[in-house]
């Protein structure tokens, strides 16, 4: 545990519900005070009482070879962005070692979660308010009388305040259902959804500032004019290339955040989700990094996420002291990306490219992921996922690569017609949603029982060996995973069961059954997904009593949710629904705003601008829209 770890668990009665009300004022006054200043620079600036943001934009605009209302945003999003990554993976290594908070301020890693939401929020009013005098780019939105935004600033804006949304609406939700401990909690996908949508509104920002660059090059021969920095293309390329590669990655970054709980062990669904998630990410954001940036992008977007996520593992781990993340590899998908491309005539097709990327990640991609699973993963992928693991997987992957392909044909400017972009994207969205869907449908034997032999080996504190007979005997075939987990009392402890007959099993390792620790058999074979407590404390906050680790006992399997998630409570069937509704409502409407943007992006530049720049390293024409 780090030094904090104390501190968090100093308090015994930890609220299963809301925050206290004296935390809720605090984390309203912070967040009313970074607003005001933010507002107020963006008031000092538009009315020329400063120049703090113009020259701020124009020292990095130089650096990087793109106008200063670009540039500006972009790093302080981009930094903006990863301190939320890091401070979400800590948040969750804490949870799964600890449980609940005192409260939301008691967390440290919120606070990084929350300034860097607001960095992102904070970077597109940036993006939004700092270009003057000047329409920025062919896309940009008339805000009022004499100030013009670009498409991109306004989705960063967007997406930053849907997902800083989350935060107070968390809060909420805990007052109505209690403390859902999942990743996947409605408010917690906001959090994720908002910072990871927010990369789109980089890419489009990206975009729109090469426009008004290039713009720039015809009109004013390649000199600084009004905050462009224009001349030394092969600086330029560079620097562009380095942008797009961390953009893409951190794409693929956005996106992998969804399979956290695979990441630490803890998974609350099926398996088969995880190789689902993981092409679904890898089609779209290394198909759209190839398309867009040319020779490489999927590589170099890959190797981007490598060097973030295994950076942040070694800081979550063993600098902090905290559980360790594990990360997919996705090398195998890149390079297999990066090969198609060789031999595609990427210029002709690119839709039908993303499809067959699609496939190849969802197959070849995924048995690397799986070989790399048995190297990270305790619940390594076993023949009870691979039939349906690897179809959903090119499910996954082909609705990923075709919203990639169209991704990567907004920026580029060459949409294809109307009716086919809507049709792909609309597809792409429910194969997505249809997957996710199957891998939550899990069901609960009425008859399976276990009957539980527990050994002691040591006794201050208790661990034990534990001998586990099922009845009937006959219940599981091949199953993914017969494990007892053990968290939320200062650790984790994930330990696969080794089989010693007929429905019998037993632990390789002494698991803890003392104090605050949750143990748990846990049994996943196909649809089946089902728990039988072995030693769960008493949580007078829920409340809940006791259930002790007794040698000899049988207990009846129940689902999962029943105690991955004890302190949830019912607040009626009506409210739950109505409140998911919202949350969905809202998502719906961030993925509409989102594709609005990218769609303008695309259509509202002249045919002149339409395609700016060809993919980086790549000798071929830039691609063209099928249906073009």
């Amino acid at each position: 545990m780090t030094s904090l770890g104390p501190v968090l668990l100093a308090v015994e009665d930890r609220p299963a519900g809301g925050a206290a009300v004296g935390e809720v004022v605090l984390a309203s006054a912070i967040g009313f005070a970074l607003t005001a200043v933010l507002l107020g620079l963006v008031w000092a600036h538009r009315t020329r009482r400063t120049t703090v943001l113009a020259r701020a934009g124009s020292a990095l605009g130089r650096a990087t070879h793109v106008p200063g209302w670009v540039a500006l945003p972009t790093v302080l999003t981009t930094a903006s962005l990863l301190v939320a990554l890091l401070g979400m993976m800590w948040d969750i290594a804490l949870h799964v070692g600890v449980g609940r908070d005192e409260g939301p301020l008691a967390n440290p890693a919120h606070y990084l979660i929350l300034f860097g939401l607001f960095g992102v929020f904070a970077g597109g009013v940036l993006a939004c308010s700092m270009p003057l005098d000047e329409r920025p780019g062919p896309a940009a939105v008339r805000f009022v009388r004499g100030w013009d935004v670009p498409v991109g600033g306004v989705l960063l804006t967007a997406a930053g305040f849907y997902a800083l949304l989350g935060f107070p609406l968390d809060d909420v939700w805990h007052r109505l259902f209690g403390q859902d401990v999942t990743l996947w909690g409605p408010t917690h996908l906001m959090l994720i959804g908002g910072a990871g949508l927010s990369i789109v509104g980089l890419l489009v920002l990206e975009t729109e500032g090469h426009s008004d660059r290039v713009h720039g090059d015809r009109v004013h021969g390649g000199r600084v004019h009004g905050g462009r920095v224009h001349g030394g293309r092969e600086g330029g390329d560079r620097a562009r290339f380095l942008r797009r590669a961390s953009a893409m990655g951190g794409l693929l970054l956005g996106l992998s955040v969804f399979q956290g709980e695979f990441d630490f062990d803890v998974p609350q669904f099926r398996l088969v989700l995880e190789p689902f998630m993981i092409a679904g990410a890898a089609g779209a954001a290394l198909v759209a990094a190839r398309l867009w940036m040319g020779r490489g992008g999927a590589l170099a977007a890959a190797g981007f996420f490598l060097v973030v996520r295994g950076t942040i593992a070694v800081v979550v781990g063993p600098v902090l002291g905290e559980i360790t993340p594990q990360f997919p590899l996705y090398l195998g998908s890149a390079l297999l990306v990066e090969l198609l491309a060789l031999a595609w005539p990427l210029a002709r097709r690119p839709l039908a490219f993303g499809a067959v990327a699609g496939v190849l990640v969802g197959t070849v991609g995924t048995a690397v992921e799986g070989l790399w699973t048995r190297v990270t993963q305790v619940l390594e992928w076993n023949g009870d996922v691979l039939v349906e693991g690897t179809l959903m997987a090119v499910v996954g992957g082909v609705a990923g690569g075709l919203i990639g392909a169209l991704l990567a044909l907004g920026l580029r400017r060459r949409l294809p017609r109307p009716a086919v972009a809507r049709g792909v994207l609309v597809l792409g969205l429910l194969a997505l949603a249809g997957g996710v869907a199957n891998g939550l449908v899990a069901t609960v034997p009425g008859d399976l029982e276990a009957t539980l032999a527990i050994e002691d080996v040591t006794t201050d504190p208790r661990t034990a060996h534990v001998t586990v007979r099922l009845d009937p005997a006959d219940a599981l075939d091949d199953p993914a995973w017969v494990q007892i987990t053990a968290w939320q009392g200062q650790g984790l402890v994930v330990t696969d069961l080794e089989r010693t007959g007929p429905g019998e099993y037993r632990t390789t390792e002494p698991v803890p059954v003392h104090d605050d620790w949750k143990t748990m058999l846990r049994i996943h074979d196909g649809r089946v997904l089902t728990a039988v407590p072995v030693y769960l404390p008493e949580d007078p906050a829920i409340p809940a009593g006791e259930i002790a680790a007794t040698d000899g006992v049988t207990r009846a399997a129940v689902p999962e949710v029943d105690l991955l998630q004890r302190e949830l409570k019912d607040a009626g069937g009506g409210l739950w629904t109505v409140a998911n509704l919202v949350v969905l409502a809202c998502t719906i409407a961030i993925v509409a705003a989102i594709s609005w943007g990218v769609a303008r992006c695309s259509r509202r530049g002249s045919a002149g601008e339409r395609s700016p720049d060809r993919p980086v390293g790549s000798t071929a024409p830039a691609p063209s829209g099928a249906g073009r």
